[in-house]
């Protein structure tokens, strides 16, 4: 009877072992091999601004209450609080050892694209690398480029606070299994090229979606409901549906949403407000072609 109970207990450790090595052959930290970001060249800084604002760099990364030059000043220190506990946004500026001064390209591409860090860990998706991942090799270059041209600050952030079981990043690799995808957000069937180029500043550097589309209790997104509304993930207020069937945007035309992210004024003359403000600050830096390329893509996308 003993090595009958024997052989049991140890098949249950030996279905154990193997469980624990699936699992973690599906979660473990998956980074592009170096030689996927090999030969890129001299980055194009000009372009590299472009990106800075279009993925609202300053938004996180600057200090808070930061103007003018000093948006450029990529200190870290912000919290941002959500149901998880309180994430400190990171130093991303040249210094090399507060900041990614140091890092290689190899190794910034994989923390946007793949959401692992230059230690081999998984990122927390509090940093939008789901978006991210849908950016090109040479805009991961442009962008890394123009953020090692900006000035170097020696802050060092806070660690995060967060409660068991979300302090534990292994966990992040389950998240990443349910939710991480470089797939297109949602399909256009014959979708010309403004459009396309819409549709990659939403869903890629813009990250428009992290604020836009509701969650789960897991911080997933919800399927099917991209980009409609819902609450702030920082805690306080709604953020509103910005899709053909929202009942305020959903009327605005293409060049009025130009407009609005122009000026920062809605077509009955109200102006900007939350955390949008910063972001209409930042979208405003871009060209005009991008801006009327993000209003044909809103356009274009199912109404919610």
């Amino acid at each position: 009877m003993a090595s009958i109970v024997t052989k049991f207990a140890l098949a249950g450790v030996v279905a154990a072992v193997v469980g624990a090595g699936v699992a973690y052959a599906l979660t473990k930290p998956d980074p592009h091999p170096e030689s996927y970001w090999a030969g890129l060249g001299a980055p194009d800084l000009a372009h590299g601004e472009t990106l800075f604002w279009a993925g609202g760099c300053a938004s996180c990364h600057a200090a808070k209450g930061a103007e003018g030059d000093a948006l450029k000043v990529m200190s870290g220190g912000r919290e941002l609080p959500t149901a998880f506990g309180t994430f400190h946004v990171p130093n991303i500026s040249s210094d090399p050892n507060a900041g990614i001064g140091a890092w290689t390209v190899a190794e910034f591409g994989n923390a946007m694209t793949r959401g692992v860090g230059p230690d081999g860990n998984h990122l927390y998706p509090s940093f939008p690398y789901g978006s991210y991942a849908r950016m090109t090799k040479t805009d991961i270059n442009d962008l890394f480029g123009y953020l090692k041209s900006l000035p170097a600050s020696s802050n060092v952030a806070s660690a995060h606070e967060l409660t068991f079981p979300f302090n534990m990043r292994l966990a992040v690799g389950g998240w990443k299994l349910l939710y991480f995808s470089d797939a297109p957000r949602v399909e256009i069937a014959n979708a010309p090229d403004t459009v396309k180029r819409g549709q990659y500043l939403v869903e890629g550097p813009g990250h428009c979606g992290e604020c836009h589309t509701p969650r789960n209790v897991l911080g997933g997104f919800q399927t099917g409901q991209w980009l409609a509304g819902g609450p702030n993930p920082e805690g306080e207020g709604r953020i509103p549906d910005i899709t053909p069937g929202s009942e305020s945007i959903g009327q605005w035309s293409e060049d009025e949403i130009v407009a609005y992210l122009e000026t920062g004024f809605t077509p009955e003359f109200d102006s900007v407000g939350g955390s949008m403000v910063e972001v209409q600050k930042n979208m405003a830096h871009l060209p005009k072609e991008d801006l009327a390329a993000i209003a044909a893509y809103l356009k274009a996308i199912p109404a919610r």
